[in-house]
């Protein structure tokens, strides 16, 4: 083992290369709580060079590694095994280029989110890739995962906005496919080999991703319900009204709602009283009058129809922040809960209820003192899911509960976190034995020694 730790020096550096007591405690975990074990060495690359020097090491070793971003993964991909090197890619960071042309940016996959959504802010673009973890989370993080995020019904998850990337393979070779053109059809599109695998056949070292017009007007609306049937009826009525302008349609159930405005501090109901369901609605346009004049006639149409049974029409962008406050209080209402089955899952939206009463149904038998907590991105047929007792010898349990319930619907145990480790076990609730095979089959071709990731995913 210590000559491996000498190549790994001889190649890198002294400063690249970390071991033993020097090795901080930020390394060993991610979002998901899981605790992981010391890792061999922690290889804090600075370039895409140091990345394929790495790799070539290792895999003529035979040495497995893990890779880690931002840490904000809750699929625990990130932590950690016996007897594994941790790549960090924190040093990588940057934005290389944001051309206002092509509208694009280009980004070391190091970057965090919201540093590239800033840099698209200074030319007057956007990148509509958001999220609550925007501070932390990074440009390969949400590659690998191919992240959704609350924007997806209009512009799609991660993959959608990739136009190129770089990426190492296990045996140290660069694959640079840094495409900014939105046609291209020379041959295979390699990038999507890594756009959503998890790390498992390649680590992406840089990112091309595609820019939007900066909207000049938003209208931001906070909605009550009384039922999720008026629920899916207000989501067909904005699509039907409002057209593609809606970028996010956010659902919180009255247990989600309401432990957050009881527990995080600078959260407030705009509300006079509670109501089962909230809708969390965003239009994005170019004319502020017109947006507003359209926006708010939909809205009033709604309550006038008793579709909703209140809603408020954010007045300024303070007002809008703190309506997205109370959907991105989950960080804050984590915290609280002490140990919690944090997850995400997709459903078809039209078995959404029946799948949400059953699984209630279903928890609340089994687990009698369970806090449920749902809210998601109902447009895009995602929910997020907390459970928990209390009682961390119940959340193998309950998760298996949630992925069971989530494969009889036929859904996704995974919408957007990926399946890491704790998800690898059910991965055939969505995914058939033909398909799971042929994606042993890539991996065992692309990284025949299994160094990569190994034991995520499949």
């Amino acid at each position: 083992m210590n000559d491996i730790i000498t190549q790994l020096t001889d190649a890198l550096g002294e400063k690249t290369v970390i071991t033993g007591s020097s090795i901080s405690e930020k390394y060993k975990t991610d979002w998901s709580g899981v605790k992981g074990l010391l890792p061999i060495a922690v290889i804090r690359a600075s370039s895409t060079e140091d990345v394929a020097s790495t790799l070539k090491i290792c895999n003529d070793n035979k040495q497995p590694v893990v890779i880690q971003g931002g840490m904000t993964g809750i699929s625990a991909g990130a932590v950690p095994q016996n007897n594994e090197i941790a790549i960090s890619l924190e040093r990588m960071s940057g934005v290389i280029e944001v051309d206002t042309d092509s509208m694009t940016i280009t980004a070391h996959a190091g970057t965090p989110l919201q540093v590239l959504q800033e840099a698209a802010e200074e030319v007057g673009l956007c990148l509509p890739l958001d999220m609550g973890s925007r501070g932390t989370c990074t440009a390969g993080g949400v590659v690998s995962t191919n992240a959704g995020g609350n924007q997806v019904i209009r512009y799609g998850s991660t993959r959608a906005l990739v136009l190129g990337l770089e990426a190492v393979l296990p045996n140290g070779t660069i694959i640079s496919s840094l495409n900014k053109m939105l046609k291209n059809n020379a041959g295979f599109d390699l990038k999507h080999l890594f756009i959503g695998s998890e790390g498992t056949l390649g680590i992406v070292t840089k990112v091309v991703m595609r820019l939007y017009p900066k909207a000049n007007s938003v209208q931001t609306a906070l909605c009550a319900l009384s039922n999720f049937s008026d629920v899916l009826a207000l989501l067909k009525k904005s699509y039907s009204s409002l057209g593609d302008g809606v970028t996010s349609f956010e659902v919180m159930w009255a247990n989600y709602f309401d432990e957050v405005i009881d527990t995080v501090e600078q959260a407030a109901s705009p509300f006079q009283q509670s109501y089962p369901f909230y809708a969390l609605i965003e239009y994005q346009g170019q004319d502020h009058q017109q947006d507003n004049e359209k926006f708010s006639s939909v809205l009033f149409e709604t309550m006038e129809s008793g579709l909703v049974a209140d809603a408020v029409i954010a007045q300024s962008a303070k007002q809008t922040a703190s309506f997205w406050q109370i959907r991105d209080g989950i960080g804050e209402l984590l915290a609280t809960m002490g140990p919690v089955v944090n997850t995400d899952i997709s459903v078809p939206i039209s078995q959404m209820k029946n799948f949400v009463e059953q699984l209630e149904s279903s928890l609340y038998e089994a687990f009698p003192t369970i806090k449920l907590r749902i809210f998601g991105h109902i447009g895009d047929s995602n929910l997020h899911l907390c459970a928990g007792t209390g009682l961390a010898e119940d959340l193998d349990a309950i998760s298996a509960n949630i992925m069971n319930m989530t494969g009889q619907f036929k859904g996704s145990v995974s919408a957007e976190h990926g399946i890491g480790v704790l998800k690898k076990k059910y991965l055939h609730y969505s995914r058939t034995p033909e398909e799971i095979e042929l994606m042993r089959a890539l991996k065992n071709t692309m990284d025949p020694n299994g160094i990569l990731n190994a034991g995520r995913v499949i």
